[in-house]
């Protein structure tokens, strides 16, 4: 299945690390999050990405138009440097298309620019970009292609929220007060699966999970995947630390490509 990748956004909440590139070009580590989401989905096989481009588009052309594959690879230095022999590489079987989709386009409208892209596609993955898990994909995909439905997403639980969750009665008295990874609070995860139909129910400026999947919801054509294991998404720079942390760490969760890490299966 072919990968969409939203990739437009200027992440306003990473002020500061998003004024010379856009949100998805954020590094965690010494490769950007968009990086680790494509190496995410390649673990599983899908390496046909469709990136659509909007704040900042040249940044994320230029990055991979000039990939190094010294940053992230082992490889052996000789002839003074005429001669690199990589003993592994990151990107040689992919198939990465980029659209531009313009500045102040919703996420349905990126995608709607999508759909030539997808043509013979009866299925396809999509994803927000910035955000990381180790789940094991094909209990979403392999599940969503024995039902009906025409959209399907993971849920989770966001675990690392500074927010608090607030329990009260109709007359504002205040019952409970609680942190929201102890609460029961779900959320959309952004990885997606959808099928041709979902373009049928988009309409220009909508938002994606608003409008058009409300329309699907009425008719009983969405569904999620409920998972607690890891998944921590980047908006914020908390998020980022987080995240830069398990990397450094050597045991980051969603690096399932390395060292025969074992994907998480969902326990519901």
């Amino acid at each position: 299945m072919k990968v969409v990748l939203f990739c437009g956004g200027a992440g306003m909440r990473l002020r500061g690390y998003t004024e010379d590139v856009p949100k998805p070009m954020v590094t965690i580590g010494s490769r950007p999050v968009l990086w680790h989401v494509m190496k995410y989905y390649a673990h599983f096989g899908h390496k046909d990405f469709i990136l659509l481009l909007g704040y900042k588009a040249n940044a994320i052309k230029s990055y991979f138009l000039d990939y190094e594959e010294s940053v992230s690879n082992d490889f052996v230095f000789s002839q003074g440097g005429r001669k690199l022999e990589f003993m592994q590489r990151d990107i040689d079987d992919w198939t990465i298309t980029f659209v531009d989709t313009g500045l102040q386009s919703t996420i349905a409208d990126r995608l709607r620019l999508a759909e030539p892209y997808l043509k013979g596609e009866e299925m396809f993955l999509a994803n927000y970009s910035d955000g990381l898990t180790d789940f094991y994909l094909p209990e979403l995909t392999e599940e969503f292609s024995r039902r009906n439905d025409y959209a399907a997403f993971l849920t989770v639980q966001p675990r690392t929220s500074s927010m608090d969750t607030v329990q009260m009665d109709e007359d504002g008295s205040v019952r409970a007060i609680k942190c929201m990874k102890e609460s029961n609070v779900w959320v959309n995860g952004g990885y997606f699966v959808l099928r041709k139909e979902v373009f049928r129910y988009i309409k220009p400026k909508e938002e994606l999970v608003y409008e058009p999947f409300a329309r699907m919801i009425a008719e009983g054509k969405v569904w999620t995947k409920k998972y607690t294991g890891f998944w921590q998404c980047m908006d914020t720079f908390r998020d980022k630390q987080i995240l830069d942390e398990l990397e450094a760490s050597g045991e980051a969760p969603w690096c399932l490509w390395k060292n025969g890490r074992a994907a998480r299966r969902s326990v519901a």
